[in-house]
């Protein structure tokens, strides 16, 4: 401390040191900070409004269903957008504590021993960071995919349409809208209903006293029909196969129609091969039993 400055104490000008000093430091490393954070805060949201943006022009297509390109895109902006914000954080972070007089290298000792004490409490987000990264970059599924995900310590399969994938969730949404929040660590098994293209099967029982032949008459008329329908053309991608008697039981026999589909389209194309069978069925006199016609949608990947 100077003489100037011990004299100028001794006189009893406290006050008016400390706010000579405090002022001086708020206009500049205070000034210095309070920019950095708004221009933390207008960055982040730039890098937002980014990801927003590409995610609109991927949306912005007039195909029926998203490439798988594209989706593989949508996730990857994600995550880079949500590592890009991390990133700039820390720097942030680090100029502040530089400002305020805070030198980094003597956190490094803390910081190591922090590390290890919380490493055995963020293992499971380390695997959930992982296993995020992986299903990324193994496209397993992307933006919009129907997936059905068998998740550690539950019985039940997760079931609904990818909103959300990050490093460490997925975010589905259910036919129900509600809304599944999903540690990727926790994912056991991801079957992917919509991936490339799907399946539609079509289980058809008929009494065991109707004469087959008649019968696939009439469903290949169906299969025929289908490939013409204003609607069901849009959502094939090919004309529907017959696979010939799946089972009989005691009253029944059940026939079997599969059709390959658009991705994720292969349960509204189930629902419409149902009605059309039933309604020639019906139009041919054949009658069908109690039990309604079944469709078991599939999906395939390449």
């Amino acid at each position: 401390m100077t003489s100037l400055t011990t004299t100028y104490l001794a006189a009893g000008h406290w006050q008016e040191f400390w706010a000579g000093h405090i002022g001086d430091w708020l206009r500049t490393r205070g000034l210095h900070i309070v920019l950095v954070i708004a221009a933390a805060l207008l960055g982040t949201r730039l890098i937002r409004w980014i990801a927003g943006k590409i995610a609109v022009r991927l949306d912005s297509g007039d195909e029926l269903v998203r490439s798988e390109t594209a989706k593989h895109r949508a996730a990857v902006a994600s995550v880079i957008s949500s590592v890009a914000i991390a990133i700039l954080y820390v720097l942030v972070s680090v100029d502040v504590f530089d400002q305020l007089g805070l030198p980094i290298g003597s956190l490094v000792a803390p910081a190591a021993v922090l590390g290890a004490a919380l490493g055995f409490g963020a293992q499971r987000i380390v695997q959930d960071l992982l296993s995020g990264f992986f299903i990324i970059t193994e496209k397993q599924y992307g933006f919009g995919d129907l997936v059905a995900l068998t998740v550690t310590g539950s019985a039940a399969e997760a079931q609904g349409t990818v909103e959300d994938v990050t490093l460490r969730v997925t975010k589905l949404r259910t036919s129900d809208g509600e809304v599944f929040t999903i540690p990727n660590g926790q994912i056991v098994k991801a079957l992917n209903l919509s991936k490339d293209w799907a399946r539609a099967v079509v289980d058809i029982p008929v009494p065991t006293s109707a004469d087959l032949n008649k019968v696939n008459d009439v469903l290949h008329e169906v299969a025929t029909a289908a490939t013409t329908d204003a609607r069901l053309d849009q959502l094939l991608l090919d004309e529907p196969a017959l696979m010939g008697v799946e089972s009989i039981k005691l009253d029944t026999v059940n026939l079997r129609m599969v059709a390959r589909t658009l991705p994720g389209k292969q349960f509204e194309v189930g629902r419409m091969l149902r009605a059309m069978v039933l309604r020639s069925l019906r139009q041919a006199g054949i009658a069908t039993p109690a039990k309604a016609t079944t469709a078991t949608p599939v999906a395939a990947t390449s």
